[in-house]
């Protein structure tokens, strides 16, 4: 497993500890994790969980198996190029590549993503979509895609782990293994990221605001006009906008534009993508009205925010209406 600095802890863990429990209910050793960091210097996790027995990337021979990348935060920093030849050489080798969280990032700037499908965490998405428009991104746990995985991060990471020893080791080992560690069950790949009929703590929007705001979410570039969106969900303009009044406190119209907005900010601060196109991207009318209505919500220019959004920090949250 490479760790990238800002690498997700969680992901690492819950990626590492199916396999730790089918070695121990096997009693064997049948999977051994190595960790790699750039340099072979200690790495920091995003939370600030440090992995101090980490190797460099040049003591991989043999090669492995099986390549897991980790990274979290500012994945557009690892495309030095002796990391891609480091990459390239390996896939070239048949190690079968993996990204976890925004791992897809460093494996897509170095070109091994094209024409697959692919998997990263929500709030990267878009991003992700606007700079590599040849891999297909599916808002899916993972993605299994011939010598290609990849995986939101998080505890899908443990799904993922699971389903690889399933096919590997078989059923019985990867039910026990996920009984070891209390997980749950085992969530299909293609299980939607974010929860649809109830949030985690049992909270759940109604089913006609969550279909209005996939509309919206759905419809950036182009924006649906209010009476379409009512239209759509066979309600009356009056019915969507008492709707919305009740279970987010601001009107249709003014989520959507926030909606845009969270959705422009993210390729702002995750991507290199010009302003201006950035703007269009998100309906937009004109760079100017996009800098405005950008600096009255979140306090700063979108230039100002591509350097300061960048810096990685503990606990940082973006407003995002994604919880509704």
């Amino acid at each position: 497993m490479l760790l990238l600095p800002g690498f997700n802890s969680m992901a690492a863990h819950a990626f590492i500890d199916p396999f730790r429990a089918a070695n121990y209910l096997q009693g064997a050793t049948i999977y051994r994790w190595p960790f790699l960091s750039l340099d072979g210097a200690e790495v920091f996790a995003s939370n600030g969980v440090a992995i101090s027995n980490a190797a460099t990337i040049a003591d991989t021979t043999p090669a492995p198996d099986f390549l897991v990348v980790n990274a979290s935060w500012t994945p557009e920093q690892f495309r030095a190029p002796e990391l891609q030849s480091w990459l390239r050489r390996l896939a070239h080798n048949s190690v079968v590549m993996c990204g976890i969280d925004t791992g897809a990032f460093v494996l897509a700037y170095a070109g091994l993503l094209e024409d697959y499908r692919a998997a990263v965490h929500y709030e990267h998405i878009a991003g992700f979509r606007e700079l590599f428009p040849r891999t297909r991104m599916d808002e899916a746990l993972f993605v299994f895609d011939r010598d290609r995985l990849t995986c939101c991060g998080g505890e899908a990471a443990a799904d993922m782990a699971l389903e690889i020893i399933r096919l590997q080791q078989g059923i019985d080992l990867a039910n026990a293994a996920g009984r070891y560690v209390f997980h749950e069950r085992l969530r299909p790949g293609d299980e939607g990221q974010l929860p649809t009929a109830r949030e985690p703590v049992g909270y759940a929007a109604p089913d006609l605001l969550r279909d209005a705001i996939i509309l919206m979410e759905r419809h950036l570039e182009q924006p649906l006009r209010l009476p379409e969106i009512a239209s759509r969900l066979a309600l009356s303009q009056r019915q969507l906008e008492r709707l919305f009044r009740r279970h987010t406190g601001v009107s249709p119209v003014r989520y959507y534009v926030d909606v845009r907005l969270d959705r422009a900010r993210g390729l702002v601060t995750q991507t290199e993508l010009p302003i201006v196109e950035i703007a269009a991207a998100c309906g937009f009318g004109s760079a100017a009205q996009f800098t405005r209505a950008h600096k009255k919500r979140f306090g700063l220019v979108p230039s100002r925010d591509r350097t300061d959004g960048r810096v990685p920090f503990q606990f940082r949250s973006f407003p995002s209406h994604a919880g509704v």
